[in-house]
């Protein structure tokens, strides 16, 4: 198990390192698919916090960023302990059954070449009701990234931009999904150490995605981690219907 969390955390890592975005995505994917749901998002915190501090830093656009998307930021945190109290009252299967769902829908849309635009005078309404929305399954499911991805593309922030703004919504939400999981008596001391040893694979395996990313078409790359992201959840959405453990 020791060798497998390591693994998953050393292939998120390398594919975050690629292309900017994925660790949540995969390590829940593959965790959820072996564990519970519960310690999958536990075993997720820490990885994810390093990688997108990490992430979030770098770039040298971070006040613009806040300065036009705290209405989305704000709501997609403050909302996430609302999603979590749904991990003691729902049944795990059924929020499993969800995360892949939103796994699917985000690699299919990818796929399908859908882009969304929302203008400037649409931002003052669908930021805090996109936000509120990303934090509330951020918290049920551990995925950060629908709707919180197709927002921040939507508004048009340059690629650079886009990448650091992503590091900043997944640091902010991390930090929320921790506390709500500490309130809900679901990170354990024993998940927090495992969490913290798992950023040693996460880290080497995010330093890998980065040299690979001078060397490989990264729109191959992201292509084949789509289709990954679309099978992998298709996969869980089956388990959970068919119950099985």
């Amino acid at each position: 198990m020791i060798l497998a969390i390591a693994a998953t955390f050393l292939l998120a890592g390398t594919v975050k390192g690629v292309i900017g975005l994925g660790l949540p995505s995969v390590s829940l994917g593959l965790l959820t698919a072996t564990l519970d749901l519960t310690t999958a998002m536990a075993l997720l915190v820490v990885p994810s916090l390093v990688t997108n501090v990490w992430q979030a830093a770098v770039g040298g656009h971070g006040r613009a960023i806040l300065r036009r998307t705290w209405p989305f930021l704000l709501p997609a945190t403050a909302t996430v302990w609302i999603g979590a109290a749904a991990l003691t009252r729902v049944d795990l299967a059924l929020l499993s059954a969800l995360l892949g769902a939103l796994l699917v829908a985000y690699a299919a849309l990818d796929l399908a070449g859908v882009r969304l635009a929302i203008a400037a005078r649409r931002e003052p309404w669908a930021a805090p009701l996109l936000g509120a929305a990303n934090g509330v399954l951020a918290g049920m499911t551990g995925s950060f990234v629908v709707p919180g991805i197709l927002y921040l593309r939507a508004i048009g922030l340059s690629r650079e931009m886009l990448v650091q703004a992503l590091g900043i919504l997944f640091s902010l939400s991390t930090v929320a999904l921790a506390l709500a999981l500490q309130g809900n008596r679901l990170l354990t001391p024993e998940l927090g150490v495992a969490s913290a040893a798992a950023v040693i694979p996460a880290v080497a395996g995010m330093v890998a995605g980065q040299r690979v990313r001078r060397r490989l078409s990264e729109a191959r790359f992201r292509r084949v981690f789509l289709v990954a992201m679309l099978v992998l959840g298709a996969y869980i959405i089956g388990k959970a219907a068919l119950g099985v453990r």
